[in-house]
């Protein structure tokens, strides 16, 4: 990481600064949910104060539930600490132009304590320690978000105004794969691919889904922590176009009964050299080295104590049906929709897809957790079981977990769990889970209304 050209360098964005042609910085950090939390700063402020000394911004950030109420429960942030200050610090390799925003120039932030400690229940911390601990190994590992959305024809604020109900989809109709379907709105799409382009990302390409308006935008595979950076990126700036372009799209796991948005993540491991080390000879059983048996049975091993990284809302596990190509069974296969862990590629492509993630993923939690997954089946040498040849939802398979309820007390009770991510990062996210489990227990949902208003 450290030698990597980052996408604006800080001469080229003095020289920026200097001519007029960028006069905001936005550093932000992404919280719990994913988002993108911090400030947009004058542009030449930024480079005489905040470049070298970062800035400050309050720990409530990583205390708070999705509507940003403070809720109690966390050790690091509280009404009896005081909800003091982190330090928000500029990660230089991330710096980066944001084309949909004019004049704008944007780099990622780690957090810090005032004593210069890590904040290690942040979620890009999270996942630093666990590829550090890859890096013990000799391994670096590299990754590939594949994101699905669904496009409605109405503005966000009229999407609010109706409680995100009778929206109109972009697409009347299932258009996977259809070139017809995404060129209904090639505007859009066409926007946010070389808009990211612009952005410092790889687009590779476009395409239809299943659900009504439901499209998917995919970018090259990268080192894990660029992906994940970019990962927000993009999610933030696809919404952002979007909002210009006077419509509106969601990532959310399931916004209605059809087809929800999943999130595959794509990984694999490289060497010192740069090698695929996923890759055995043709003499290992499905091309698949030692290495990576181990560390694909420690995804089995851990998938149901991780699956709370995996799909971390109560709408994440609506996504989990039968035949609808979400998975529902801890198993892995060669190229098999229907399994939870999918092998791909051959060679120097060889990798593995988990199909757990929605939409609503954090990236950076998920990903820390395929990392520490695969640590611990290579640390313990687990041996790989047969792989599903069949239809996995039919089969004799552990189940996923089928409510946050289930996957947060898995976590909660994972001697992985807290090996990997010790006790502090265990008790922060079950606490996550056990503020949006209230606040949804306590809901009255228009399922009730519809059922109980009149006829009980």
């Amino acid at each position: 990481m450290a030698d990597r050209t980052p996408p604006l360098s800080v001469e080229e964005l003095h020289a920026l600064v200097a001519s007029g042609e960028i006069d905001t910085v936005v550093l932000a950090f992404p919280d719990m949910q994913g988002r993108l939390q911090g400030k947009r700063f004058a542009a030449r402020f930024f480079l005489d104060d905040v470049l070298e000394h970062g800035s400050e911004g309050c720990n409530y950030l990583l205390a708070v539930d999705t509507d940003m109420n403070t809720v109690d429960g966390y050790e690091m942030s509280s009404w009896e600490r005081g909800y003091g200050d982190f330090a928000m610090r500029p990660d230089l390799s991330t710096l980066r132009r944001l084309p949909w925003n004019t004049g704008t120039a944007f780099l990622v932030a780690d957090l810090a304590w005032n004593d210069g400690s890590p904040v290690v229940a942040a979620p890009r911390q999270i996942l630093r320690r666990q590829l550090d601990r890859l890096a013990e190994h000799g391994f670096s590992a590299k990754v590939g978000t594949e994101l699905e959305f669904i496009v409605f024809k109405d503005t966000y604020e009229q999407a609010w105004d109706a409680n995100y109900r009778g929206l109109t989809p972009a697409n009347q109709y299932n258009i996977d794969y259809s070139v017809l379907g995404t060129g209904r709105i090639e505007p859009l799409l066409r926007r946010i691919r070389n808009e990211m382009t612009a952005a410092g990302l790889t687009v590779e390409s476009a395409k239809g889904e299943c659900n009504p308006g439901q499209h998917e935008i995919a970018f090259k595979y990268d080192d894990a922590l660029v992906t994940c950076d970019q990962h927000a990126v993009y999610k933030t700036g696809a919404k952002e176009i979007a909002s210009q372009e006077g419509v509106s799209l969601t990532f959310m796991a399931k916004y209605n009964e059809r087809e929800g948005n999943s999130c595959h993540i794509h990984l694999s491991l490289a060497d010192a050299e740069g090698t695929n080390v996923m890759a055995g000879t043709p003499a290992d059983p499905g091309g698949m080295s030692e290495v990576m048996r181990y560390f694909l049975a420690g995804q089995l091993a851990a998938l149901r104590d991780f699956s709370l990284l995996y799909a971390p809302n109560i709408n994440s596990y609506k996504r989990f049906q039968p035949g609808s190509f979400a998975p529902t069974a801890a198993a892995w296969g060669y190229d098999n929709r229907t399994c939870a862990l999918r092998v791909v590629g051959h060679g120097r492509s060889m990798r593995f897809e988990n199909r757990l993630p929605g939409g609503d993923v954090n990236p950076y939690l998920a990903v820390a957790g395929l990392v520490a997954a695969g640590l611990y089946g290579i640390e313990q040498k687990l041996e790989l079981p047969e792989a599903c040849a069949g239809n996995a939802y039919a089969g004799d398979y552990a189940h996923v977990p089928t409510t946050l309820r289930e996957a947060a007390e898995l976590w909660e009770n994972s001697p992985i769990a807290k090996a990997a991510f010790g006790d502090e990062v265990v008790a922060h996210y079950r606490n996550m889970a056990r503020v949006e489990l209230d606040a949804f227990d306590a809901a009255v949902t228009d399922w009730e209304l519809r059922r109980s208003f009149e006829r009980l």
